[in-house]
């Protein structure tokens, strides 16, 4: 499953990635945002379960901003496995 999600209050503006039928992430991409970071981020989730992955960035935020880039990782992953379940 492909997700393409659209971010809030952040300074990225997207976050692509695959969810594989072991409910594995891959390819996680941010558009905008701190770009090493980022990059780092979609590295160390690779191959990682998504339900790991959405519950220990969850609640994650950044500087006074309520959320975070990986908060909104958290996010979306939540809304795709819900999306996942449900179809």
């Amino acid at each position: 499953m492909h997700v393409c999600y659209r971010t809030q209050g952040v300074c990225s503006q997207a976050i692509e990635f695959d969810i594989e039928d072991d409910n594995r992430l891959a390819n996680v991409r941010f558009t905008g945002g701190c770009n090493g970071n980022l990059k780092a981020i979609g590295k160390l989730v690779e191959g990682c379960p998504a339900d790991e992955i959405a519950q220990k960035l969850a609640g994650n935020r950044c500087g006074g901003k309520a959320t975070s880039c990986a908060d909104q990782l958290s996010i979306a992953i939540r809304r795709a496995l819900a999306q996942k379940a449900d179809a």
